[in-house]
């Protein structure tokens, strides 16, 4: 079945995100989108995505737990798991792997902690827009343990892709799927390229504004969470 998705969204977490990328507005936003699927992706962090979890369950929105990694070689990599208790150990790699540097709100901007009523209930100070100490390798490993999926972001940018600072996709790591940003026009065209691997196309969105683009679909086994990370986690049937 069809599921249309939007795999990469910034919440006020994120020191570039806007502040109106709350839980309800995002939320609100994804149901106006006619979206049957969104992930939160924060840097290097989830600590808002049990709380739109929720408001979404409400509006029959699947959210898959997840949080956009930075690895040590400042490779931005979408990572995806089937269970909230699973992105949160995943966090606390994370946070011991990033170095010991306090945001600059004067500089970065705020790093917002919410509730269900879109209430600042906390910020966290560690500086989250960083490179963890973590190799992809090593990220990728930690992932296929918990069953999740470490996917690469945005192939396309010339800046924290896997392409841009490596220059290619090794063949030695398990890569099943690979993002393309919202500025690709051709997807078609990077999909015959990287035809080995499924491609997904999201937002990358930071203000409510980026959540409105020409979203695609994924054919699913079943509209779920477990469902979405076996197509994420599946090799791609080349025809």
């Amino acid at each position: 079945m069809k599921c249309y998705y939007d795999f990469h969204i910034h919440t006020a977490l994120s020191p570039c995100g806007h502040v109106d990328m709350s839980p309800n507005n995002i939320v609100n936003m994804a149901k106006i989108c006619d979206l049957n699927a969104i992930a939160i992706t924060d840097h290097n962090s989830c600590e808002n995505v049990k709380v739109v979890m929720e408001l979404a369950n409400e509006q029959d929105i699947i959210v898959v737990p997840a949080m956009e990694i930075e690895t040590r070689e400042e490779i931005h990599m979408v990572c995806f798991f089937s269970e909230i208790t699973d992105v949160y150990n995943v966090q606390e790699i994370v946070y011991s792997a990033l170095p010991n540097i306090k945001n600059r709100t004067n500089i970065f901007g705020d790093q917002l902690i919410f509730d269900e009523n879109d209430s600042v209930v906390g910020e966290n100070d560690r500086f989250l827009s960083t490179a963890a100490n973590l190799s992809i390798d090593e990220l990728f490993n930690i992932c296929d343990k918990l069953g999740g999926v470490a996917v690469p972001a945005h192939i396309d940018r010339p800046s924290y892709s896997i392409l841009s600072n490596l220059g290619l996709i090794p063949d030695q790591l398990p890569v099943t799927t690979v993002e393309v940003s919202k500025y690709v026009d051709d997807f078609d065209k990077y999909q015959e390229e990287y035809k080995s691997f499924n491609m997904i196309q999201s937002s990358d969105a930071h203000d409510l504004e980026a959540l409105i683009f020409q979203h695609r679909f994924i054919e699913v086994e079943e509209l779920s969470v477990q469902g979405i990370i076996h197509y994420l986690r599946s090799k791609r049937d080349i025809k």
